[in-house]
């Protein structure tokens, strides 16, 4: 399980993004977020680096 936590993210468009932005490149990848503690859990086949850069690319900022 990989997990990161983000800034930016305050809606539930932000979970889409997010959600898509992982599924994109695993369509099997479980996706948990959580929009109060700006928290992100993967079940996902990519590497922390792969998820982390999509995560960039889709907007928000990887704190951890």
């Amino acid at each position: 399980m990989l997990q990161f936590t983000v800034s930016g993210m305050t809606c539930t468009g932000c979970i889409n993004a997010v959600t898509r932005a992982i599924k994109s490149q695993d369509s099997l990848a479980e996706v948990k977020v959580d929009l109060a503690t700006q928290h992100i859990e993967l079940e996902t086949t990519l590497s922390k680096e792969q998820a982390q850069e999509l995560l960039e690319e889709a907007g928000f900022a990887v704190l951890g």
